[in-house]
């Protein structure tokens, strides 16, 4: 990729990449003070300002590395800390929790998407194309981030989740995957074996999207 189609693409991904992953941490602690841990409020992470969840690593390089190499988008924002010990029903509450994540990344793809329609609407304006560019990015991104934290793999949301529904025993086998998950999830994606797993799923939500607002 070209130096300036580079910045370009830099400065239209920024606020969407931003949005999407921090978004996605302040969405898990909201979820976890309604059950009752307060660890995200006092920590101040129940907040719309990226700067409280951007991982120097997870947020900014890596992204801007994929950004550079292609294949799929990538990146995360430092970890909500949620303490499940501390929510009414553990078990239970963990899944609501966890969904909440992947969920505000489906909300957020759809308001990328209904900016995407209002821009395409008005292509004379003068921001129409900038906003295009941002908007498209914004879907991928997020449609990205849900279906990747929906892996059935602790640490990932979709880990926890299955760990909430799954009995206690078998629950208990999957969690002890979790000081691994993060290791196999890099391989998966320096293997490009993630890409073959996800792509099939992001473009099936992709198009799902596209057709609730006639894209």
């Amino acid at each position: 990729m070209q130096i300036d189609q580079l910045i370009q693409t830099i400065s239209l991904a920024a606020i969407p990449v931003l949005f999407a992953i921090t978004l996605h941490e302040a969405a898990h602690g909201y979820v976890a003070r309604h059950f009752g841990d307060m660890t995200a409020y006092q920590q101040g992470r129940i907040s719309l300002n990226p700067l409280r969840h951007i991982d120097p690593v997870g947020t900014i390089l890596l992204p801007l590395l994929t950004l550079m190499l292609g294949g799929i988008l990538f990146g995360w924002a430092k970890p909500v800390p949620v303490n499940f010990a501390a929510l009414r029903r553990p078990k239970q509450d963990m899944l609501w929790v966890a969904i909440a994540g992947p969920a505000s990344n489906l909300a957020m793809a759809m308001f990328w998407a209904l900016l995407y329609k209002v821009a395409w609407s008005n292509p004379a304006n003068y921001f129409a194309e900038p906003m295009l560019g941002m908007a498209q990015i914004g879907i991928q991104i997020n449609v990205i981030l849900m279906v990747l934290n929906l892996l059935p793999l602790p640490p990932l949301d979709g880990g926890r989740v299955a760990v909430s529904l799954l009995p206690h025993r078998q629950a208990y086998q999957l969690s002890k995957i979790e000081p691994y998950g993060m290791f196999i999830l890099i391989f998966l994606l320096i293997t490009n074996l993630l890409g073959l797993i996800l792509w099939p799923f992001v473009r099936m939500v992709t198009e799902v999207i596209k057709f609730i607002f006639g894209l």
